[in-house]
């Protein structure tokens, strides 16, 4: 009995083909997680609205809690980060390159097993070509069919001493994982980005219901009073109308604001994992501070430090140099040893040891077309990386400074919109008091009313964009998932 193990160059670009694969799948989910440029987060309004944000994750549903559940915009973004499908796949292909790496690396350890086997058998002679009676041996019968019962035990071991491509390949499957990691984290930023902007939009709909609903008890009233003044006898019944019109057009925006708030708590609920018919009872207020941003030189220094998806490109480009070296030592020869030792003997007679060492060396001879073959492919694929990573820093650059316009822009509109909302609450105060003391009709009472709700939903809209623009920023440089409080100056 004889046991070999060895490396042949076939195995070799097998584990090639293996470690590449796993590099790719490590990089599948980065189109769909990439920052793209974006747009401010659109209006929580009744004039637009959306309901789920465009390629947010989806959660996996867990157990529904009896009655409305307090809700802060930590425990939103827990809940998310804990249930999210995106997460969860993440984590399983790190799992799988993890995995992967085992398996490479497994080529440069000693490989050791331990047989054992009792055997019996029965040889016919005469059909392997022996034929006993043609011996003639004074008093000795050999047998035609002969009974042999054997048992062995062996410890059996072999190592590779020189390969090199072995080497790198486990190298590179390191740089695997390492970029499997950058993925996990970059799904955990795209779902901290997608939850709080989530949370964020159901506050805003809750404003526009609470303004909603307080212009409708305003119009409530001046409509009873026109009513009033009419059924005395000095009130038009112009002014009834008017004000009965006011009051249902602001009663259709109630009932528009209220489905949105629905609709945008069922989004946020399925993003963060959880039945869409938990009620839920949000604890937190609309945020709001001054941000002072930092300048576009340290912002785009942060990011190219902090962007998992960058991070994830240059350790794919680690993984495709060190296969590139891989492919380019398999020219080199690969040395290993290997034997055994054990006993064998009859099975109820005598034992006795035996062993085996034998060493081997093996290198390429006419595989040069394969060779260059995986050569023009690693440096096609390091090139082709190369370019990605170039051109995700020059998007990089673009998508911060964005994100910087954005956040000046919508500061200083929400500050705009605060001095709108005073004005016209002023002025709707004014026009009421000129229209109870009789000096004027309902119509500047119902034109107040009207330039009041269009100011607190441009309020809402603006202070909603503001605080979506910070995040999109913490997002662009990469620390949304640890620094968005920060950002956001909860």
């Amino acid at each position: 009995m004889r046991f070999q193990k060895t490396t042949s160059a076939a195995g070799a670009r097998h584990k090639t083909g293996l470690l590449l694969t796993s590099a790719a799948l490590v990089g599948i989910s980065l189109p769909a997680l990439a920052q793209e440029p974006a747009t401010l987060p659109p209006a929580p309004s009744a004039v637009k609205s959306t309901t789920e944000l465009p390629g947010a994750p989806a959660g996996t549903v867990v157990a529904a809690q009896p009655g409305a559940m307090p809700l802060s915009l930590d425990d939103a973004i827990a809940l998310g980060l804990r249930h999210n499908l995106q997460i969860l796949l993440a984590q399983q292909q790190e799992r799988y390159v993890r995995g992967e790496t085992l398996t490479v690396g497994n080529a440069l350890l000693p490989d050791l097993t331990a047989t054992a086997f009792s055997r019996a058998q029965e040889i016919n002679l005469a059909a392997m070509g022996f034929k006993p009676g043609s011996i003639k041996i004074p008093g000795i019968v050999i047998p035609q069919i002969v009974k042999v019962n054997t048992t062995s035990a062996q410890v059996n071991l072999s190592q590779a001493l020189f390969n090199v491509p072995a080497y790198y390949l486990y190298r590179a499957a390191q740089k695997a994982q390492e970029g499997a990691g950058w993925n996990t984290l970059n799904a955990r930023g795209a779902t901290v980005l997608s939850i709080g902007t989530g949370y964020l939009r159901v506050l805003a709909d809750a404003a526009m219901v609470a303004n909603a609903t307080a212009l409708v008890k305003q119009d409530e009233e001046v409509f009873h009073h026109a009513q009033a003044s009419h059924d005395a006898g000095v009130g038009l019944h112009l002014d009834v109308l008017r004000a009965q019109v006011q009051l249902q057009q602001q009663q259709q925006t109630l009932i528009q604001d209220e489905d949105t708030l629905a609709k945008d708590k069922i989004a946020l609920n399925r993003q963060m994992g959880i039945p869409a018919d938990q009620e839920l009872q949000l604890t937190d207020v609309t945020p709001y501070n001054d941000f002072s941003a930092l300048s576009i030189e340290d912002a785009r220094a942060l990011a190219y430090t902090r962007r998992k998806d960058l991070l994830n490109l240059q350790a794919q480009m680690a993984v495709a140099e060190q296969a590139r070296k891989a492919v380019r030592y398999e020219r080199l020869p690969s040395v290993s040893v290997g034997g055994y030792y054990g006993l064998l003997g009859e099975t109820t007679g005598m034992y006795h040891g035996n062993f085996a060492a034998q060493g081997s060396v093996k290198f390429p001879i006419f595989e040069e077309g394969t060779l260059r073959g995986q050569r023009e492919v690693a440096e096609a694929q390091m090139i082709a990386l190369r370019r990605q990573v170039e051109s995700l820093k020059v998007t990089i650059e673009s998508q911060i400074r964005s994100s910087m316009l954005d956040v000046q822009s919508s500061s200083e509109l929400v500050k705009v919109a605060r001095s709108n909302v005073e004005l016209s609450t002023q002025e709707l105060a004014d026009a009421t008091l000129r229209y109870e003391a009789g000096v004027d009709d309902n119509l500047p009472v119902v034109r107040a009313q009207a330039a009041l709700a269009g100011a607190q939903a441009q309020l809402i809209q603006n202070e909603f964009q503001y605080n979506g623009a910070k995040l999109q920023l913490a997002r662009n440089t990469g620390v949304v998932e640890t620094q968005y409080k920060d950002y956001l100056g909860k």
